[in-house]
């Protein structure tokens, strides 16, 4: 074990959790190190404008977002490094971490690795992956001027892409499984008063249908299945975007971290201390609940007060 490959912490992910744990762990002198992932930066790269996060009244942009807290953090000494963690081994100190086939070493860890849109699981909607299938409206919608979307979905993210994709598609389909939303009223009051806005109730997307032209991909209807008369019919689209929920990244944490049936690591109460000792959780990975910006930020900055108080107590060696 180098000093090159030994840190006091490893900071896994680089959303607003990783991040802010990233600018507290280097004031407090510890040298984390964040290894950023297969999405730098997190979800919010893949947001356009941010209104809701505190002192930043006229909003900006994820990404500009998301690269002041990269900055930020950097003044303080954290290290960034564009690489995918492939797998730890948290079964004793310090903590083995493998990135791109490298071999670092940890006294803490910081898990901030988020959580991922979820997919229908259709053979054809990965087909379309990216030809008239997207899961994130605020990415995609442009390409959408004036066309036919659907939106599968019933919670608050649903109405939100499709309120969202009103701005630039002519007309707005919801496609749910049940007969109500389970989004919040006022995203619901939003989306039904939008005239662009229908909704196709008790029904799911069995397949997802298109053409190629040139050697091009392209979506031209989906086939809709009625889960009350179990009829099917197919209808014209233009595009198809995804929003039935997240995914907790934690794969690689399976058998190793304690999580919920779902797969959010499970926090002891009033810490983001895991069931092992020297390992914490931030942000969208270990809150189902929630899910914004400003309070993965806000778990970001405990685990970091977290880690430095349990290395301000431990040794390099248990």
């Amino acid at each position: 074990m180098s000093e090159s490959n030994h840190h006091k912490v490893i900071i896994i992910g680089s959303g607003p959790a990783g991040l802010t744990a990233a600018l507290y762990a280097g004031r407090a002198n510890l040298a984390p190190i964040v290894f950023e992932g297969a999405q730098p930066g997190g979800q919010l790269t893949i947001t356009t404008e941010v209104e809701n996060y505190p002192g930043f009244p006229s909003g900006l942009m994820g990404p500009e977002m998301m690269e002041l807290f990269r900055k930020q953090a950097q003044r303080f000494g954290a290290q960034c490094f564009f690489k995918v963690v492939e797998e730890v081994d948290l079964s004793k100190r310090p903590f083995k971490v493998v990135a791109d086939g490298e071999i670092h070493f940890g006294d803490s860890i910081i898990v901030a690795t988020g959580a991922s849109a979820k997919l229908l699981g259709l053979p054809s909607e990965t087909d379309y992956m990216g030809y008239g299938v997207s899961a994130c409206a605020t990415c995609d919608g442009f390409f959408f001027k004036n066309q036919h979307v659907a939106v599968v979905g019933g919670g608050d993210t649903a109405m939100e892409e499709a309120t969202y994709l009103t701005k630039h598609a002519a007309r707005v389909t919801v496609i749910h499984r049940r007969n109500e939303l389970r989004a919040s009223k006022i995203m619901q009051e939003r989306a039904r008063k939008n005239p662009k806005i229908d909704f196709i109730w008790d029904s799911a997307v069995e397949e997802v249908i298109g053409v190629s032209e040139n050697g091009h991909r392209k979506l031209t209807s989906l086939r809709v299945k009625n889960l009350k008369t179990h009829q099917t019919s197919e209808l014209k689209f233009d595009g198809l975007f995804l929003a039935i929920g997240h995914q907790p990244n934690t794969k690689i944490f399976e058998g190793q971290l304690e999580m919920d049936k779902v797969g959010y690591i499970k926090t002891k109460p009033g810490s983001t201390a895991t069931n092992v000792s020297g390992v914490f959780a931030a942000g969208d990975v270990a809150d189902p609940t929630y899910r914004q910006a400003v309070t993965a930020a806000g778990t970001g900055c405990m685990a970091a007060i977290d880690a430095e108080r349990f290395l301000a107590h431990h040794d390099g060696h248990d």
